[in-house]
């Protein structure tokens, strides 16, 4: 059975560099603390929590206390208050998050109202509202585009969640044009997201069986195995090898493995490994 690995399977460059200042604040400051998880992976928030660092749901007094802002990036709001009550802050937000920020937030000063592609409760997605002064408009599905809101507007701008599906995107955008007459918008999907994205359109006819490997916390990993089953019925999410089932492997011959953002590479190494072992 061969083994197929998507070149684009596990951390992005943005989960990379956050996990790279955590440690290293970790190390260098004696009290760190994070508002929620660093990124949406079960065994990263382990090793996060190993290094020291504690996840809080409040902010309280933080008097030398260093807080971390977590890689989907965090309001305004929290930071100025983080700030006030007596934080030191290291920001760990992707640079590519960061830049959806700045589009909003100058979109906004230019009048535009700010609409919102993306999961409605997602961390980064209440990141990119909290830059603002005035309401974001979140659109999460093409069923669910509120016309008459979009009436009512004359011009808009349009940002979306890093981690989207390009597809369903610019179905929505196709949409948001027919209702708002001067329209920006600002592609934002991260670049890694569209490698991921292109390399899952083309594993699934490859091969016959697809393994996505990742959190089901995971926005980007869920999306890249609907856009896997879509494509092949034979597809299977799992977080780690206990979850493996030889019966899905009966005559296959190339197995097709991508895993998401937030995913460690010893996690898809152990699945690769373990895979190895099975004799069908």
């Amino acid at each position: 059975m061969k083994i197929n690995l998507a070149r684009s399977a596990g951390f992005c460059f943005g989960v990379k560099r956050a996990l790279k200042l955590a440690y290293q604040t970790a190390k260098a400051r004696p009290s760190v603390v994070m508002l929620g998880d660093i990124v949406h992976n079960e065994e990263v928030v382990k090793d996060i929590t190993a290094a020291g660092i504690k996840k809080i749901d409040r902010l309280g007094k933080g008097k030398k206390t260093t807080l971390l802002i977590r890689a989907h990036g965090a309001s305004k709001k929290t930071i100025e208050r983080a700030h006030t009550q007596g934080y030191a802050i290291v920001d760990a937000t992707c640079p590519m998050v960061k830049e959806i920020h700045t589009l909003a937030h100058t979109a906004e000063r230019q009048g535009y109202t700010v609409i919102i592609i993306g999961d409605k409760k997602h961390d980064e997605v209440q990141g990119i509202i909290g830059q603002l002064q005035s309401n974001a408009l979140v659109i999460d599905y093409l069923k669910n585009i509120p016309t008459r809101k979009l009436t009512s507007l004359t011009k808009a701008a349009v940002v979306v969640q890093s981690t989207q599906n390009m597809e369903k995107v610019l179905e929505i955008v196709d949409k948001i044009k027919k209702y708002v007459p001067d329209l920006k918008f600002f592609n934002t999907i991260c670049n890694p997201t569209r490698i991921k994205q292109k390399e899952i359109l083309t594993l699934p006819l490859e091969n016959d069986v697809i393994l996505v490997i990742g959190s089901k916390m995971s926005a980007n990993t869920r999306r890249l195995y609907e856009l896997a089953r879509g494509l092949n019925r034979r597809t299977y999410w799992i977080q780690s090898k206990k979850e493996l089932r030889k019966r899905w492997f009966k005559n296959t011959r190339s197995v097709g493995i991508t895993a998401g953002a937030s995913t460690p590479d010893k996690i898809t190494n152990e699945i690769v490994a373990y895979l190895k072992t099975f004799t069908l």
